[in-house]
């Protein structure tokens, strides 16, 4: 049973995170190459600006900010979900090289496989989700020990080997492509959102609606999970089977987001651990917080990115880089 002074401390902290997210929203309405004075924001909702305000608005910033609202919602739901099925705080589809391996996959796709331009957004979502998959299978194989079990250590230490070497292998698919191609992968590994039409939003919006409540719903399957092996099948929990599920969802998660934000790191670490250090190691409370977060962190991140360097910005992956990665050190140290 769950305390209710934790059940009103979530609610109090949910509804602190909702207003930032959406002073951070209209904050990035209207800041920009292109401003849009914050007076004109209501009457331009409600269709009364002009067709420059109109473009600027409905076909850049709003697709833009729902785009990385969900996509860092997608990643932190998947890094909470990677940290309790591998029993590592340092799990998180960048740094254990699933977005690398999901990468990999749309890079190939988007170079050798010709499509049309109007499928592409609905498509790219599925072939990283395979990429990302195969990479998942063969990281949670070789970290997997018969006598011992999943070794922790081991996952974070292969995981990092995979997303270098598929750092490497991108390298080589791009040397001989087309400069166009090459400018879009390159976007891609530094973590720019590059999805920016409706399109996008709508194929990653149907992940998130239909694996999100999924996830809420396994919220008490992923706490028994936190226990050692001999508890949880104890308790009765068919361990194989559950760490399988929960695993396709976080890939799916993982992959659906980075299939249009590009390789984007730390998100799933960061906003499990601030969820749980703020409401407890719960799920029921800590899952809802941490998908608010890491929505609320890459919205952030984004937002001050595209405004730092003219005209292009700074991608929002390098600005969420230069906190996570101190921040992975520091978890790195305090397992010693």
């Amino acid at each position: 049973m769950i305390a209710p002074y934790l059940r009103k401390k979530q609610r109090v902290i949910l509804l602190i995170l909702f207003l930032f997210i959406c002073t951070t929203a209209v904050i990035s309405m209207g800041i920009g190459y292109s401003s849009l004075s914050y007076d004109r924001l209501i009457p331009v909702l409600f269709g009364e600006g002009t067709f420059k305000e109109q473009f600027v608005l409905f076909s850049i910033r709003l697709p833009r900010i729902a785009i990385t609202l969900l996509a860092g919602m997608a990643l932190a739901m998947s890094g909470a979900i990677l940290q309790v099925v591998m029993r590592n705080d340092l799990a998180d589809p960048g740094v254990v090289g699933i977005n690398a391996g999901a990468g990999v996959a749309v890079a190939f796709f988007f170079l050798f496989i010709p499509i049309q331009a109007t499928s592409f957004a609905y498509i790219i979502p599925f072939v990283a989700f395979l990429g990302a998959l195969l990479t998942a299978i063969m990281i949670y194989i070789l970290s997997y020990n018969k006598q011992t079990g999943l070794q922790p250590i081991r996952l974070v230490l292969i995981g990092i080997g995979f997303a270098t070497a598929f750092s490497g292998l991108m390298v080589v698919l791009i040397s001989g492509a087309d400069r166009t191609k090459v400018d879009f992968i390159a976007k891609w590994l530094a973590g720019g959102i590059w999805g920016l039409d409706w399109a996008f939003v709508l194929a990653l919006l149907p992940w998130l609606i239909v694996l999100v409540p999924f996830i809420l719903y396994k919220a008490p399957r992923l706490n028994v999970l936190q226990f050692n092996d001999p508890v949880a099948i104890g308790i009765g929990v068919s361990l194989d089977r559950e760490r399988l599920v929960l695993l396709l969802v976080a890939v799916a998660l993982a992959a659906s987001a980075v299939s249009v934000t590009g390789g984007i790191a730390f998100v799933g670490l960061m906003a499990p651990h601030i969820a749980r250090a703020l409401v407890g190691p719960r799920n029921e409370l800590s899952l809802p917080v941490a998908m608010l977060m890491g929505g609320a962190l890459l919205l952030l991140a984004d937002t001050i990115g595209r405004n730092l360097v003219e005209p292009d910005g700074l991608p929002a992956g390098v600005l969420v880089s230069l906190i996570g990665a101190p921040y992975f050190v520091y978890l790195l140290w305090k397992k010693k």
